[in-house]
Formats: C-alpha cells, sequence, structure tokens
C-alpha cells in the first residue's frame, strides 16, 4: 500500500490537510527523462503567514504532551519510511535524480534520524546550579517554539529530516520549505509521514516555494529558529535577515572540501578513496571533495587511476538500474559547472577524463595540474570534477587547503593517522576523516562547517540538537517568599 497516490503527492502544499497555495503551481520534473510526473503547489507570502499562526497555535499542546509519546510518534515516523522504503527510493530517482544507492541511503539515514529523535525526546534537558542564596536554582531547555526548515534540491530527504525530526521531539512545531525542484521526495513524502505516524495537524506543514516565501518564513514573527541548508550567498541573506529580526539561525551552506593524500598513502586505495568523494551523487553534496591535494611524488600515478575510474563509470537514467551517476538537476547549474571546467582548462588545468556532457548528463571530470586561482578550484563547483594540485611540502599542503574560504569536511589519506591528525589540526574544519574521503552523515554525529560553510554544528547528536532546537531557561524556587527593605 502506498503512502499517497500520485495525484495526491503532488496535487498541492501540504499544511494540515491537502490545500491549494496562492503562489500558483509548477511541474514535477524528471531531470534523467524530461517527464513531467506532476504538478505541486507553490506557496506565497501569505501561505506561509497563515501556516506560522497555525504553527503557532498548536505548538503550545504539542511541547506540553508526554515526552513518550512524541518518542512514540517519531518512532512510527521511521517505521513508516522503512515500510515504505521501495516507494520512496522511486521518487528520489525520478524526481531527485539520485541513483539507486544513493536513494536508498537517504531513506536509511531518514528513518535512522527520527529513531534517534525519539531517543531524544527522553534525554535529561537541564542541569542544577549552584547558587548563593537559600533556594534551588536549575535551568532546563524549553521547545523555541516554531521551527522553519529550508532546504535544498540536492539530498532532499536528509537535508529537510534532520532538523524536522529533532525539532519535533523537543515539542517545537515545525514548517518545512523544501525546494520546488524536490518537492514531492522533500516536502510531501514528508508531510505524509508524519501525518501517519500522528503528528497533530499545523503542528508540522509543508509549504514548497522559492524566495518569497522563504523570506517571508525568516521574518514571520512566529517563527523563532531558522534552520537553513543551501548556498553561501543564499545562507549570508538568511543570516542577515535573521539577525534584523532577533531569532537564530543555524546555516549549514556550501563547500569545497579538500582531501589530501600523502606521500606515503596506498595509490589504488587513495584514487578511489578520491572518486568516491567527487563522483557521488554527481557532485551535488556539500561535502563533495571539491580539490585534491596531493603529494608530488604520487601524483601522476594517481591522477592516471582517478581518469580510469572516472572514465569507467556509467552516466546515465536514475529511472533505470545500472547509472553510477545521474543527472545534474537543471541545465542551470550544468552550464555552471561547464563553465568552472572549459574557464580552468583555458586558464591552463590539463583535462584528464571528462569535460563533456549530453542533456543532463555530464561525464565525470578530472583536471591535473590545477593552480589556487584556477576557477574549478577557487569556487564551490557542485557537480562531478576532481580538481587536482600537488604540493611537496607540510607547509605547503596547509596553505593550499586553508586557501579558500570553506570549512566543512577534511579527509586525510596516510598510513600514519596520527601524522594525519597533526595535519587536521592546521586545517580549519567542521569535519575530519583520517582514511577517508570528505563525504559521510550519521543521525548520532554533530555535523557544520566553519568560515563561509556555515555557523558550526547545529544538527545531529544530542547536544547539538538540543542547543539547536531549544531555549535555555533559569529558573529560582525558594520555600518562602523573599523579603526586600522596600
Amino acid at each position: 500500500m502506498s503512502l499517497l497516490t500520485a495525484e495526491e503527492y503532488t496535487s498541492a502544499v501540504f499544511t494540515g490537510a491537502w490545500t491549494p497555495a496562492r503562489g500558483g503551481d509548477a511541474e514535477v520534473v524528471s531531470p534523467s527523462s524530461g517527464t513531467v510526473l506532476g504538478r505541486t503547489g507553490i506557496a506565497d507570502a501569505e501561505d506561509v503567514r497563515e501556516a506560522a499562526a497555525r504553527a503557532a497555535a498548536a505548538q503550545r499542546a504539542w511541547a506540553a504532551t508526554s515526552y513518550e509519546r512524541r518518542a512514540a510518534v517519531l518512532r512510527r515516523a521511521g517505521d513508516l519510511l522503512e515500510a515504505h522504503e521501495e516507494e520512496i527510493i522511486g521518487w528520489l530517482r525520478r524526481e531527485g535524480g539520485a541513483a539507486a544507492g544513493m536513494a536508498g541511503f537517504q531513506v536509511h539515514v531518514a528513518s535512522g534520524e527520527c529513531f534517534e529523535a525519539a531517543a531524544l525526546a527522553s534525554q535529561p534537558h537541564g542541569e542544577i546550579l549552584r547558587t548563593g542564596k537559600p533556594r534551588l536554582s536549575f535551568s532546563r531547555q524549553v521547545p523555541a517554539g516554531v521551527v522553519g526548515v529550508i532546504a535544498p534540491f540536492n539530498v532532499p530527504l536528509i537535508l529537510g529530516i534532520r532538523s524536522v525530526a529533532p525539532a519535533l521531539a523537543l515539542g517545537n512545531a515545525v514548517i518545512l520549505k523544501p525546494d520546488p525542484r524536490t518537492a514531492v521526495c522533500g516536502g510531501a513524502v514528508l508531510a505524509e509521514v508524519f501525518r501517519q505516524a500522528g503528528v497533530p495537524e499545523g503542528v508540522f506543514q509543508v509549504l514548497p516555494g522559492g524566495v518569497e516565501a522563504g523570506e517571508a518564513l525568516v521574518a514571520d514573527p512566529h517563527v523563532r529558529v531558522i534552520s537553513f541548508t543551501g548556498s553561501t550567498p543564499a545562507g549570508r541573506r538568511v543570516g542577515e535577515a535573521a539577525a534584523r529580526h532577533l531569532k537564530r539561525a543555524h546555516l549549514e551552506l556550501g563547500g569545497n572540501s579538500p582531501l589530501v593524500v600523502l606521500e606515503d598513502a596506498d595509490v589504488e586505495h587513495a584514487a578511489s578513496i578520491g572518486a568516491w568523494g567527487s563522483f557521488l551523487h554527481q557532485g551535488q553534496i556539500c561535502m563533495t571533495t571539491g580539490r585534491h591535494l596531493v603529494h608530488e611524488s604520487i601524483a601522476d600515478a594517481y591522477v592516471e587511476r582517478l581518469a580510469a575510474k572516472a572514465d569507467a563509470l556509467a552516466v546515465g537514467s536514475t529511472e533505470e538500474d545500472g547509472a553510477a551517476l545521474g543527472p545534474i538537476i537543471d541545465a542551470a547549474q550544468r552550464d555552471k559547472i561547464h563553465h568552472l571546467v572549459t574557464s580552468s582548462v583555458e586558464a591552463g588545468a590539463r583535462l584528464r577524463a571528462g569535460g563533456t556532457y549530453e542533456d543532463l548528463f555530464y561525464r565525470p571530470t578530472v583536471l591535473d595540474r590545477v593552480r589556487p586561482d584556477t576557477p574549478a578550484y577557487a569556487d564551490e563547483v557542485f557537480g562531478p570534477v576532481a580538481p587536482v594540485v600537488r604540493f611537496s611540502t607540510v607547509d605547503e599542503l596547509v596553505d593550499l587547503a586553508n586557501s579558500t574560504e570553506y570549512g566543512l569536511s577534511l579527509g586525510v589519506v596516510t598510513t600514519n593517522p596520527m601524522r594525519g591528525m597533526e595535519i587536521a589540526d592546521r586545517i580549519p574544519s567542521g569535519i575530519v576523516h583520517i582514511n577517508d574521503q570528505t563525504v559521510d552523515d550519521e543521525a548520532v554525529a554533530p555535523f557544520g562547517g566553519v568560515g563561509s560553510s556555515g555557523t558550526g554544528s547545529r544538527f545531529g547528536g544530542t547536544r547539538a540538537n538540543l542547543e539547536a532546537f531549544t531555549e535555555t531557561q533559569w529558573i529560582t524556587m525558594q520555600a518562602d517568599p523573599a523579603r526586600y527593605p522596600f
């Protein structure tokens, strides 16, 4: 039995019931085939205002609900995701352009986020404080109220639910604004999962929309916390707007993550690690390996093996089995990728694999002899491109790694993990993986970047989620009323 019929999935905006949206509608399109899968409503500012008022009205009762009930709802949501795995994978493949393995990974992580959030509901949420007066002094974490979640197109299920699930578990109401390009697999799926799981009406609402809806969500006085995942330029605008309205904004932004390959690394293993880090999901992941920093003594062999792996990868429709890489989400993004590749070649980089496309299918690309001023090195590509830079000394390596504004993820490949850690200590990064590539995500681990990659770890794990989606309240209690001289 399916969660919803295709018509219900794509008929409108979910706001506690399926209702038309004032902002018109948009086609739900497969990037693999161009097939129109249906239509979805698009929310405007008035839709957001009404949704926020409903959320604020519903949130108090949800916060007053016992943690056992909230935990049970989150567990049911996780069970529903697992029970409807194949159906959800189908939408992620058709609408999201995800290969089968990547689609399955998204569902696996999404269910895990629900199960971890269920456990979060029962975690201690305060501490006894020392006080100089004869009283009890303690702090507690209380729900923030209404949380606005703005999620992108690239990994829509994970990048929405990692904020939605813990925020709901902690007693908040949530409004999710998915990217209209993935309104079903990043929005309608979650709307129906949580409805069937038992989230009360108004507590969780999904409003696909564009800039107008996003700006209204950030500005609405009922919304106290914004959880945004997206590009660094968009994140700066969100952060500025949130600051004007004196509300917290958790920003998980772009990256240009380096993979460091030291001279003692096994070249074949390192090339496999590098290929996965750069080419998984067509490079459309914030943690994608954007720069390969390889010791000059093994760089030729590394590039040769990396290019061979790129040439061997199958690129094709994710609506069918067999493709390792699927389509870029749309033509604008594909053209941005191709411009960065061609301008890098014009600037002196050597094209060793790829650099071509057909429709939205971009071949995995390897660029050698890249310099820090090469366009594909300096900017986030967000596509299946592996720029390789050679280094000779550790000091040079550290300078190269620190030569961009980003600080999301770092991988170091070496036979000496302690040496890898010493290098990592000199490269600011929110995430470090010794002897692995830069792309990884677990519901139990804190996630986030530094610098222009965001405002630090704001998702994952008990402490980060508590800090993200609650307010700290100080309380004192004493046996007798206080007495004052006037």
